[in-house]
């Protein structure tokens, strides 16, 4: 799906040429907002909210939302092609019986379905349910758009008419009251259940930042704030309570007591209604237990609900006097409940009142690893969900079931051709992936539970296979020694996550025609559950029959067929796949294009699907064995190849795009030298050229610009290996000699080893622009117009043009440059760049033609020398990031994302914490050795969990889990108190054969001892890390590793999946264990699956953030606003993208002065980051950082200090105090107080950001030299002038080392000093006269300054890498000038150590700039 904004050329330095590349674009664009909000199943629940669903509440968010993209376009005629032209929402009138009529905003392109979810939601017309809307008497079709409707208009009046029930409507009905009910009650989130999850942003921000907040006045502000943070917060302090992680809200202890509308709300006994009462009406049954204890019986008729005359033993249906007969059950409970009336207004009034991103339900479920004790309350609907439309009769009945592999597949084939069409097509795909996720992951429970009946009953249990729901179940064990010679059971078990990743990538290289199964991986009580879609008519024959492509058998007996290899060859390229052929068992060579494992099947549906994907990447030959092969040195010296525990160990697609990428760069090189060289003898030749060949045309389409001087110092490094892929070297051989702007190809260069991020993931969206600008387009801008970064195809033709007229291929010449350029880099062609893998290579039973001996050869060569890349190169290049912070890990989740980016295989973390432990500046990665050991140790302890608890009986679970927790942490020698049984069966010893998966009738668990489980750690982190672990305890371990045992608890349950109660727990008692049965509250499953992309939304995105680092913001805004309505589209209100997204937005809006739209986008970005992604997770720590400070710069000073205190004990928690982002929390929390006049308290957290800056960044960086100058400000504030004086001196030196006398920030230095000395003479002169005179003392008024805010938020704003830009135009081009100076300085390698900065827009105190206006 390349749409035309793929070719925005990422480091454009002029602004116009964007808008030009975008106008092609335009026809589509404009149509982006016919593009209908509807999905195709009909589900548009969700999207409500975000499309015009606010107008009835008047928070102005959805109109922003809408409004966003055409605030200020009208300046330039150009830029108008980028907006999209909106559309123009018009106004309607509803009425709904019993109400005023109101207006609705809506457009055109909504379906008349939006209207009845808003009316669903509002507080006057929440409780109808059954209902249709009706135009001049005309009723309207729920799934037309409203453009479609005539006579539909401004203004038109649109009424809501009552239908009569049906079984289906009535149950509705219930079930929305059910939810109106519990709207406010969070038991849904901490049960993780209905994609509900917790927000705790409203407890500190008392409810919406915006206008409606509680705003005091500036003025009285100061005086009613109580600053001090709670002990526990405090630098310093060694306790780490688990209860403020969930601080309790306000509006939840409500529901607890007095807002209870109803005791019981439940399905009576006496459902379903016999025949003559259907004949009557009845729908069915349902009994109440209202608050003032009347107990009654409701009969839900077609006409309505009125009371009967029912009791719980007695059936009479007939109406009770007075009947109340109500259209809703609201009214009807008002009529009888005083109580009722009372309590359910007040809840729908809060439940409004609550910011819709708190209610929304998220795309994929997020579990919470703690939980309180909710109390169990009886709920019909969640007892009915159990035990019908989850696993009973309703997925049995025919036509209720989803075809999942239909649907799946059907939206795949939407069409693709222009942006509305590309997100329609996105927007069902996401939604029927994130339905497949819900089903597969209820459905893998089930089978666990034992609640679905398997479809081969007679087999042992972990052969079983099952069917639910159109779902195929598997269980990830070895079955009929399949996997036996790679390993078994562990091959069995890493072979579903390799399949997943098989899926993804052929998923995302997306070619009509070829279709994948819907795939989940998930993890659940020590099991591992497969579950995937069913091709149709597969379950009928047998898989001899049905594979007409690749091999059943790992390749003894193998099979092609034409249109797979066609449909394969079109993935190839991206997926650098080679074209390969294979003998069978007749020894006839068969091509494939895929490993031989990949299977080709024909579904009944004519559809050609593939499966078994577990081998779609290059095996890694440093856990790979084979003999008689010898690895590269790098290889070699690192310890490879080593033993793993199963032969299916592959390179991860990050690693291999990488590795091509660094390749394509050294052929470009090679051969730019070469050409170079014989340039140069042609010119000793001729010397009539001389006037052709001046350096600067030498070679004009090459990647270095070298003048042939520069040629000399290269031509060492190129005799260099190729696998000695020194990045450095790389780097100092492309700096050029001259000054002018590098082509970007040297960009990309520079940033190689870097991450291919996506600007997503990072723990910081907007820094990761940087790399990502030059990444977007490494090589495209002013080389080659053919090339893609994926290293594909390059005619060399139009790569190399040797500034003659001849073109090179004629010139035999050049054709041997590229022929041995080729050779060396080992590309599959000779005269083109183009790397491509063998997946076969080194299968066991996989055997080649003679004829092709020479090609494996060269491809055992490439997987050796991407297996040294990977050690010689990746490796080093995430150590290198680590230390200079471009990567920040906080806990084991963002570290696996960071090996990850860089292609880094989890089993390499053992090789990358040893390479850490021989860094010279270990010191400064302390926190990433610290955060290394923490996950090795978790991902150890998980794997013995796993075995661990697949011995357990269901009984005994909270029993087995909360001891092995207390071997694992607590310092107690534990016990296992096996659980008294609380049922004594009266025939004891009767056999009981259960066929449960977990239904081991043993007590094997209760024998593990806390020196047992940490020798296995130790072994387990030697067996399969290849780390040696000194420790034999928990507590040893905390001592030797620095490491917190609530921290451990943390990573523990979230891989686990285990709930614990939310309480302090005491570890390091002796005399009882830390926990008992009773603080396991839950186990979860832990579910992997693939994530569909919004491809064209995600291009704007980084188009936006290119911009933005050039210095265009407005543009680059435009472009955001852009990319987040079309996230929107795709995803719904709730994504981790359109998280990134708004928190870009943010930083844009603060930064053009427009505090208080920062405000709106920085909340909504927490809110979506706490439910997404978790309440702890480093980014949600990170967003809370960010909306503290556009708090404090709106002057809600009291609601920033608590968000940067909750931010501080989020972090204290999930890493510790000992982290570089501490410093700058610090340093944030100390400014604030610094702020309000609390000056000890302030200087408590400057000083431990001066001792974290000084650890982290060495004693001479300039951050230090700013924390000085911080700390100096609070000591003058304090009138301790001496001590200021001291520290700024201290900052002084290392502004004139690092940048010299003459610089800005020296000179401001050496002045404050000046000022400094004066206040401390005028000071001693004031006490000498003090002792001189005694009481007569004539004492000159001194000056104690309170700082201003102005300058506190001035402060803020450097160290949070952001400064102000008046908006006028001169100084905007003078700011774009600097930019690109910077760039360019950047891209030809000067001093770009003075030019590290953490961001895009963090043009900090490090850079000569003088734009602090304000």
């Amino acid at each position: 799906m390349v749409s035309k904004t793929d070719d925005i050329p990422a480091s454009v330095p002029n602004c116009n040429v964007n808008t030009v590349d975008l106008v092609g674009e335009t026809p589509d664009r404009k149509e982006t907002s016919k593009a209908p909000h509807k999905d195709p199943c009909g589900h548009s629940v969700d999207t409500v909210v975000m499309n015009g669903g606010g107008a009835h509440n008047p928070s102005e968010e959805e109109s922003k939302q809408d409004g966003a993209g055409d605030t200020d376009g009208g300046e330039d005629s150009n830029e108008q092609e980028v907006i999209v032209i909106q559309d123009t929402g018009f106004t309607v009138k509803i009425q709904a019986p019993g109400t005023e009529p109101f207006d609705l905003q809506v457009s055109p392109q909504e379906m008349v379905q939006e209207i009845h979810q808003v009316l669903m939601d509002r507080e006057d017309t929440c409780h109808r349910t059954c209902f249709s809307l009706q135009l001049d008497s005309n009723v309207l079709d729920n799934f037309a758009e409203l453009k479609s409707i005539e006579g539909l208009q401004e203004g038109s009046l649109l009424k809501v008419v009552e239908e009569p029930y049906t079984v289906r409507e009535a149950r509705i009905h219930v079930r929305h009251i059910r939810d109106l009910l519990k709207g406010l009650d969070p038991s849904d989130a901490y049960n993780g259940v209905d994609c509900n999850s917790l927000s705790f942003l409203s407890v500190f921000t008392d409810g919406d930042l915006g206008d409606s907040g509680k705003r005091k006045k500036k003025g009285s502000e100061l005086e009613q704030i109580d600053c001090t943070p709670p002990e526990h917060i405090l630098p310093g302090s060694k306790e780490r309570p688990l209860l403020p992680l969930q601080p309790q809200n306000k509006d939840w202890k409500v529901i607890m007591t007095p807002m209870q509308c109803l005791k019981v709300l439940t399905m009576s006994g006496w459902n379903p209604p016999p025949g003559n009462r259907k004949m009557h009406g009845d729908l069915m049954y349902l009994y109440m237990v209202t608050v003032e204890e009347r107990h009654i019986s409701i009969t839900a008729s077609t006409r309505g609900f009125y009371l009967n005359q029912s009791t719980t033993y007695t059936f009479n249906p007939k109406p009770a006097n007075p009947s109340f007969l109500s259209h809703s059950l609201v009214e009807l409970l008002s009529q009888i409940s005083p109580a009722f009336k009372k309590n359910f207004t007040a809840l729908q009034k809060k439940r409004v009142q609550r910011h819709p991103f708190e209610r929304i339900a998220t795309p994929f479920q997020v579990y919470s690893w703690t939980a309180p004790q909710v109390d169990h309350t009886m709920d019909c609907v969640r007892a009915e969900d159990a035990y019908t439309s989850r696993l009973g009769y309703e997925e049995h009945i025919p036509g209720q079931t989803r075809d999942w592999n239909e649907e799946l597949q059907t939206t795949r084939e939407l069409a693709r051709k222009n942006l509305p069409d590309r997100l329609l097509r996105e927007r069902a795909i996401f939604k029927v992936h994130s339905d497949f996720a819900a089903a597969a992951t209820r459905g893998s429970m089930a089978v666990i539970d034992g609640n679905v009946m398997a479809i081969n009953p007679g087999e042992e249990t972990r052969m079983q296979m099952f069917i639910w729901n159109n779902i195929f179940f598997s269980l990830g064990f070895d079955v009929r020694d399949h996997y036996r010679e790679l390993g078994g059971d562990a091959a069995a078990h890493a072979a579903p996550t390799n399949d997943l990743n098989g899926v993804r990538a052929y998923g995302a290289v997306d070619v009509e025609g070829l279709y994948t199964l819907g795939t989940v991986v998930v993890d659940y009580r020590g099991y591992r559950v497969t579950a995937q879609s069913i091709i149709p008519g597969i379950l009928e024959r047998e898989q001899e029959q049905s594979v007409i492509y690749g091999s059943i058998d790992f390749g003894k007996t193998v099979v092609s067929h034409g249109k797979y290899l066609e449909l394969l060859e079109r993935t190839s390229r991206p997926l650098k796949v080679q074209r390969h052929n294979v003998l069978n068992e007749k020894d006839e060579s068969m091509e494939l294009c895929s490993s031989v494992e990949c299977k080709g099947i024909i579904g009944n549906d004519g559809r050609h699907y593939i499966l078994d994907l577990l081998r779609t990447f290059p095996p890694d030959l440093n856990f790979l064995p084979v003999e008689g092969e010898e690895l590269s040195p790098e290889s070699v010296r690192e310890g490879f190849p080593r033993q793993h525990r199963h032969r299916l160990a592959c390179l991860r697609q990050e690693l291999i795009e990488a590795f091509v990428e660094h390749r394509y760069l050294l052929f470009m090189k090679m051969a730019a030298l070469q050409l170079m060289q014989q340039k140069a003898n042609k010119e000793s030749k001729l010397a009539t050229l001389t006037e052709n060949s001046s350096p600067g045309a030498a070679v004009p389409a090459l990647p270095s610009t070298e003048t042939p001087d520069a040629s000399a110092e290269s031509s060492e490094t190129s005799t260099e290996t190729l696998t000695d892929a020194n990045s450095d070297a790389v780097h100092t051989e492309t700096t050029s000699t001259s000054d002018a702007p590098q082509p970007a190809a040297t960009e990309a260069t520079t940033t190689e080893a870097a991450p291919k991020t996506e600007p997503m993931t990072e723990t910081d969206s907007s820094a990761t622009t940087t790399t990502n600008a030059s990444q977007a387009t490494p090589i495209e801008d002013n080389v080659v117009p053919t090339v893609t970064t994926n290293g594909s195809l390059v005619p060399f033709a139009t790569a190399i043009q040797n500034g003659e007229c001849e073109s090179p291929l004629e010139d035999p010449k050049s054709r041997e440059v590229v022929l041995n350029a080729c050779k060396a880099v080992g590309s599959i062609s000779n005269t083109s760049f183009d790397i491509r893998f063998n997946p076969d290579i080194f299968s066991p039973g996989v055997r080649f033609p003679e004829d092709s001996a020479d090609d494996i050869q060269k491809q055992k060569q490439l997987l050796k020398d991407a297996g040294a890349f990977m050690v010689s190169c990746q490796i080093p290049s995430l150590v290198k990031d680590c230390l200079d912070h471009s990567a920040l890990p906080m806990d084991g989740a963002t570290l696996t994302e960071a090996l990850h980016q860089r292609g880094i295989n989890v089993r390499y973390l053992g090789n990358v914490l040893a390479f850490v432990d021989q860094t010279p500046a270990k010191a400064q990665l302390e926190h990433f050795y610290r955060i290394g050991i923490s996950e090795l140790i978790t991902r150890c302890a998980k794997h013995i969990f796993k075995t661990y608890l697949q011995g357990v009986e269901l009984s005994a679970l909270s029993a087995a889990v909360s001891h092995f927790l207390n071997c694992f942490l607590s310092s107690f020698d534990a016990v296992a108190h096996l659980p008294a049984d609380e049922l004594v069966s009266r025939r004891k010893n009767r056999k009981r054969r259960n066929r449960v998966p977990g239904g081991g009738d043993n007590t094997a668990w209760a024998s593990l001892t806390p020196s047992e489980l940490w020798k296995n750690i130790v072994s387990e982190a030697q067996s399969y890390y290849h780390f040696t672990l000194h420790c034999e305890n928990a507590d040893q371990v905390v001592e030797k590793y620095g490491l917190q045992k609530i921290t451990l608890l943390r990573e523990i349950s979230i891989k686990a999946g285990i709930q614990i109660l939310i309480k302090e727990y005491n570890f390091d008692s002796r005399h009882k264990p830390a926990f008992t049965e009773e603080d396991i509250l839950n186990i979860f499953p832990v579910v992997k699956h693939v994530n569909p992309k919004a491809s064209d939304a995600f291009h704007f995105f980084q188009s936006g953030q290119a911009k933005v680092q050039q210095g265009y913001l407005k543009e680059g805004c435009e472009l955001i606003n852009e990319a987040l309505n079309l996230f929107n589209n795709v995803y719904g209100a709730m994504h981790v993208e359109i998280c990134a997204c708004l928190r870009l937005l943010a930083r844009l809006n603060y930064i053009m002065g427009d505090h208080h739209e920062a405000l709106s986008n920085q909340q909504k970005a927490v809110l979506m980051s706490e439910r997404v992604l978790g309440v702890e997770h480093p980014n949600t720590i990170q967003e809370y950082m960010h909306l503290a400070l556009y708090c404090f710069a709106n002057g809600q000073l009291s609601t920033a200090l608590k968000l940067l205190y909750r931010a501080r004990y989020l972090m204290l928690m999930v890493c510790g105090e000992d982290h570089p982002e501490m410093a700058l929390l610090d340093s944030n929390i100390g400014l604030v107080l610094h702020g309000v006049m609390e000056y000890d308290l302030s200087l408590r957290f400057l000083e431990n950001a001066l001792a974290i800056n000084s650890k982290y960044h060495g004693p001479r960086s300039l951050k230090v030299a700013l924390s000085h100058h911080l700390v100096a400000r609070v000591y003058e504030s304090k009138a301790e002038f001496r001590s200021a004086l001291q520290q700024e001196k201290e900052g002084y030196t290392i502004y004139k080392n690092q940048v010299g006398e003459a610089h800005e920030k020296t000179k401001e230095s050496s002045e404050y000093l000046k000022y400094l000395t004066q206040q401390a003479v005028a000071l001693q002169r004031t006490m000498n006269e003090i002792y001189k005179n005694g009481s007569n003392a004539s004492i000159m008024p001194l000056k104690f300054t309170a700082p201003s805010m102005a300058s506190v938020l001035e402060q803020l704003n450097i160290i949070n890498g952001i400064i102000f830009i008046p908006l006028s135009q001169k100084d905007l081009e003078n700011l774009k000038a600097e930019v690109q100076r910077r760039q360019q300085l950047q891209e030809s390698g000067k001093s770009v150590e003075d030019l590290t900065v953490d961001g895009p827009l963090e043009l900090e105190d490090k850079i000569p700039m003088d734009v602090n206006v304000d």
